[in-house]
């Protein structure tokens, strides 16, 4: 038998903004890239743009390489605050909050030097990113507390955890 072909669904709207649910306190901010003619500015965090409360106390940029996977972590002190400065990656997030409103809910956020946008990542929500480029993924994090290195605010699951529902192997697209 051959199976019926399955209309897709909206999953941005004309202007690309997202239209599935991301995990409560999850807020994504397009950033701005300035280019001319000897090349690019490109903006990472403004207090101004009020997208989080807390203020700008430390930051680090990460790498992730071509077709690597980082992740699951999560943090119980601080919100991540990502600008991806070059590459392409999904950030995978998981919601295991119990007292949210999103409680359960699996989303993938593409951050893409093509769009830079500021993506804060919650308490308590697992989070994992995965290289879709063919170069390392340049970020930038801005954490809401600085990192302590004696008390890391870091706790891991490994890629290929039960808790999460989400597989990183089943990546082989329709």
């Amino acid at each position: 038998m051959v199976a019926e072909p399955i209309r897709d669904i909206e999953t941005v709207t004309p202007t690309g903004e997202l239209v599935r649910p991301l995990p409560e306190g999850v807020v994504i901010r397009d950033t701005r890239t300035h280019p001319d003619d000897r090349g690019i500015v490109f903006e990472l965090y403004d207090p101004r743009w009020k997208v989080h409360p807390a203020p700008m106390v430390f930051s680090y940029c990460f790498t992730t390489r071509p077709g690597k996977a980082k992740g699951w972590a999560m943090h119980k002190e601080h919100d991540d605050r990502y600008v991806i400065m070059f590459g392409e990656m999904m950030v995978v997030l998981y919601d295991e909050r119990p007292d949210s409103s999103t409680y359960g809910l699996v989303s993938e956020i593409m951050l893409t030097q093509d769009r830079r946008q500021l993506l804060t990542i919650p308490v308590g929500v697992w989070h994992a990113t995965l290289n879709l480029g063919s170069t390392d993924a340049i970020a930038v994090n801005f954490p809401t507390i600085p990192y302590d290195h004696a008390h890391p605010d870091k706790y891991r699951l490994p890629l290929d955890t039960d808790r999460i529902p989400y597989s990183f192997e089943a990546r082989t697209g329709w």
